[in-house]
């Protein structure tokens, strides 16, 4: 098995469309879940994929996987590929799909996703669901999406297939909450799809499928592990190693825990099992730093306002910005998970392999922006010059991370870094969706009412 080279001089490789190359991997990985899970979840999908047939396979074809080293000690693991998400959530977003469709041909149920998201999950969603119309993977009649935003993430909806076509809008409309933090959207969503967990929705042959299931984003992100052995790998003699995540709840590196895992057990014969098992190092912001607190075991520290700068300062803690605008500031509303129960399985990792994290503003990104920009175009990846066109902060937080690590002693010198790029866009390269196509919702019944009129269009 091999990686097609990348022309690009200081690319090591491109795995072309990574969910088909690794499909037997990402197959030993859903098993290896679902002998540990004991259930398939609320829908009766196993986890498992379908066959990796012509149609998987056309499906699939916008997963690729870029690495790239950046400096002597820093590669960049490229997962924004997709062109119609540019972001990692394409990944676990086209799986889903294509277990959902399986499900379909399997039982004649038809299916309907029903899914919270602060932006880019259900965005991704969307367009993996637009991709099998497109693809004809599967059809409108046999499968929609439905998804709940909160207001606060207007900035970050992405427009498609699904909202520019009025009776695919429909079908698969967006609603947009009123409520009082972000994460409310997913009390909404839970709500409404386990009053029809049980059985179909009545009258019209649709099972609902809420899809904010931890499983469903780590058996797909198996492949950043599948990856790093086929392309880096791993071995006795190599240095230290961590893998940097601009993280919300952290679901990526858990999905290359688990591939590490399918490897290491001798799951996945095609590739060779690494010699150890890297650290991980955390970036957030500070309106949701809790995965990097829980990972370092202490709070943030007390800022101090300095009224003549107009900022806040504080000098105790390298592990937290210098100077901010505002000691809760939200960089990115993506990141909108607070106290995420992933850190339970996160901290022992990084206690046990290494690694630690950070906690970046807006401020010291645009400090070192000039910098991120020239790391990222070494990856093929232009950053628009001008700040308040990106809509989508990941790729440059991240870096920004990885910056400051070094600069403070967070990151010791001599440790490789394999970054993973997660999600980067403007609304030049990814068109924003039009506010007029969405529907306000502020109530779980709210809710139900347009899942009922999708289901029924």
């Amino acid at each position: 098995m091999s990686a097609i080279s990348d022309a690009h001089p200081e690319h090591i490789g491109t795995v072309r469309n990574a969910l088909a190359h690794y499909h037997s991997g990402v197959q030993a990985a859903a098993k290896y879940l679902t002998d540990r899970r004991g259930s398939a979840g609320p829908l009766p999908v196993p986890l498992a994929l379908p066959e990796a047939d012509e149609a998987f396979t056309r499906f699939t074809d916008v997963t690729d996987l870029v690495l790239t080293r950046l400096d002597e000690e820093l590669y960049l693991l490229d997962l924004m590929r997709s062109p119609g998400t540019r972001t990692t959530k394409a990944f676990a977003s086209l799986t889903m799909v294509a277990r959902a469709v399986d499900h379909i041909r399997r039982t004649g149920e038809r299916v309907v996703f029903l899914t919270p998201t602060s932006g880019n999950k259900g965005s991704a969603l969307r367009d993996a669901v637009a991709r099998a119309y497109a693809t004809g993977f599967a059809s409108p009649d046999e499968l929609r999406v439905v998804m709940v935003a909160p207001a606060a993430s207007t900035s970050k909806l992405r427009g498609g297939p699904l909202s520019d076509d009025s009776a695919l809008r429909g079908a698969n409309p967006l609603a947009l909450a009123d409520v009082d933090t972000p994460a409310g959207v997913k009390d909404l969503a839970k709500e409404v799809v386990d009053a029809y967990a049980d059985e179909p929705l009545a009258g019209t042959g649709f099972r609902c499928w809420y899809t904010l299931d931890l499983d469903n984003y780590r058996v797909a992100d198996s492949v950043r592990a599948f990856a790093e052995a086929e392309l880096l790998p791993l071995t006795a003699d190599a240095p230290p190693r961590w893998h940097a995540h601009a993280v919300s709840s952290a679901y990526g590196l858990l999905g290359y825990h688990l591939g590490h895992q399918v490897l290491a057990d001798g799951l996945y014969p095609k590739l060779a099992a690494p010699a150890r098992h890297p650290g991980f190092f955390l970036v957030q912001q500070l309106a949701t730093p809790d995965m990097v607190v829980s990972a370092l075991g202490r709070d943030v520290p007390r800022y101090s306002q300095d009224p003549a700068a107009g900022v806040w300062r504080q000098s105790g803690d390298p592990a937290f910005p210098a100077v901010t605008d505002d000691p809760a500031e939200v960089l990115d509303p993506t990141f909108y998970t607070k106290n995420p129960v992933t850190s339970a399985a996160i901290d022992p990792l990084i206690g046990k392999h290494g690694g630690g994290g950070v906690v970046v503003s807006r401020r010291e990104c645009l400090d070192r922006f000039d910098r991120v920009r020239d790391l990222a175009s070494r990856a093929g990846v232009d950053i628009d010059p001008d700040p308040s066109r990106i809509r989508e902060w990941s790729l440059i937080k991240m870096l920004t991370g990885i910056l400051v690590g070094r600069e403070r002693g967070l990151i010791a010198p001599g440790t490789e870094v394999v970054a993973h790029a997660s999600g980067y866009y403007t609304d030049e390269t990814l068109p924003p969706l039009p506010v007029e196509h969405t529907e306000p919702v502020r109530t779980a019944p709210e809710l139900a009412k347009v899942l009922s009129a999708a289901v029924s269009a």
